[in-house]
């Protein structure tokens, strides 16, 4: 037997689940450059969830797809955090709810006892800050990948 490899995954969906600091890390380089609008975040307080439907980059195939002259692609996800006990956003109009906001990093900040905040941080500097009664991340695929409407990838001048 042997150990799966990175690129074993790349035809596949991916449905990811975040549980540590360092999962965590994993789901946040994947989403990065994801963008969503406001209308597709979610926050259902009786199931102490937040849910924000994005259009994400998909960075395990960007190599490939360069390598092989193809276009790149982003997937519908979803990511959800679970046990959240409530949702603070800074810089952020909820009442747009057409705003295109993008994803830059998903992270971590340990409290007591397991509890925490999950923090994502959004371009222009936006916020979305989720306090947690543990961590308990998911990232799903929903859809089939398509071509990347710019045709190229997020590009990060110094």
């Amino acid at each position: 037997m042997t150990d799966a490899r990175f690129e074993d995954g790349v035809d596949t969906p991916l449905r990811l689940r975040a549980e540590s600091a360092e999962d965590l890390a994993v789901i946040s380089a994947l989403l990065q450059d994801a963008v969503a609008q406001v209308a597709d975040v979610a926050w259902t307080p009786k199931h102490r969830r937040l849910a924000v439907l994005v259009n994400r980059f998909r960075w395990e195939d960007a190599n490939a797809a360069a390598r092989e002259r193809r276009p790149f692609e982003r997937v519908r996800a979803i990511l959800a955090i679970d046990g959240a006990l409530g949702v603070r956003t800074n810089g952020l109009d909820q009442t747009d709810r057409d705003m295109v906001i993008s994803l830059l990093a998903v992270a971590f900040e340990p409290g007591e006892d397991g509890t925490g905040i999950v923090r994502l941080t959004l371009a222009g500097d936006a916020e979305i800050a989720v306090p947690v009664e543990c961590l308990d991340v998911t990232l799903a695929d929903v859809t089939r990948p398509y071509a990347a409407l710019s045709g190229k990838a997020p590009g990060h001048p110094d």
